[in-house]
């Protein structure tokens, strides 16, 4: 069979049945709600099946002001693997970002062509899954979250919030992605906040992606903040819950999770195109909202 020759197109919403398709038939979820939202807030590349079925190959550019750009959702369908429509269709896009930073999460699968590209690997973000089992209070709320005493306890997210959430999380992620966290309450099941002294200085979301509670962003001044409004919004999750965990970070959530039921199933490459390193600040960035927006 010859490679494809359809141009690239941009996807619309109109495509999400055939991108649903082509992720289920490479084993990656249907995840409608999530495709949604990233062609929603990115722009979505897509190539037509020359024989009718679908779409060949796909992948989204979100581009965050600031000058930052994150590539997902790059598959190719099997019966056109091994024809160089994965590298032509990362080709356009990195074209589209132009001179921004540009980073994605890779799969074992996916990793050799990124690094043909010019990608370079800048950690490992482990995925882990499994029913979240809370710690035992210990005298107190703020002990079951493991939280240095005093420390406010972590409450639903408010309108009257946003300005300094956005303001927050601009100075940790190191760019401005504002339009899509004025969407987040929308999206998500749930928004959380912390506070201290009457300054937000942290706050984490949840969303249901088919049977599984995605907690991201989490976003703390530390570990124990991070455990403290993870436990807060997945205590009672109904479901599964999946964390996107970076390994080798000091104080990290890894071992923690593992030791309250949610435990590493797979793992990605964190990678950044050339010599750049990704903005913000990574000791407070605990778990990205999903691995497909940086």
């Amino acid at each position: 069979m010859t490679s494809p020759t359809a141009s690239v197109r941009r996807l619309t919403p109109a495509d999400l049945p055939a991108c649903s398709a082509l992720a289920v038939s490479r084993d990656w979820g249907a995840e409608e709600h999530k495709w949604r939202f990233l062609l929603t807030h990115g722009t979505g590349y897509g190539v037509d099946a020359p024989d009718g079925d679908g779409l060949a190959a796909t992948t989204v550019l979100t581009r965050y002001a600031g000058g930052l750009a994150a590539v997902s959702m790059v598959l190719v369908a099997a019966r056109y693997e091994g024809r160089g429509l994965g590298r032509r269709i990362m080709g356009h896009v990195l074209a589209e970002a132009g001179d921004d930073t540009v980073t994605l999460h890779a799969t074992e699968r996916g990793r050799p062509l990124y690094e043909k590209l010019g990608f370079r690997a800048t950690g490992t973000v482990v995925t882990h899954r499994g029913r979240f089992t809370p710690p035992a209070p210990a005298g107190n709320a703020v002990a079951a979250g493991n939280a240095a005493p005093g420390a406010g306890e972590p409450r639903d997210f408010t309108e009257a919030d946003l300005p300094a959430l956005l303001a927050l999380d601009a100075e940790v992620f190191g760019a401005d992605r504002s339009p899509l966290l004025r969407d987040l309450p929308r999206f998500a099941e749930r928004v959380v906040v912390a506070e201290e002294d009457g300054v937000l200085t942290g706050y984490a979301s949840a969303w249901l992606n088919a049977d599984t509670l995605v907690v991201g962003p989490v976003v703390a001044g530390d570990a124990a903040g991070a455990r403290r409004l993870i436990t807060a919004i997945a205590a009672d999750a109904g479901t599964p819950v999946r964390l996107d965990l970076r390994t080798g970070v000091p104080g990290g959530l890894d071992g923690w999770a593992a030791e309250h039921g949610v435990a590493p199933v797979f793992p990605n490459t964190l990678m950044v195109l050339g010599d750049r390193d990704l903005p913000g600040d990574e000791h407070r960035r605990h778990t990205p909202l999903m691995v497909a927006l940086g």
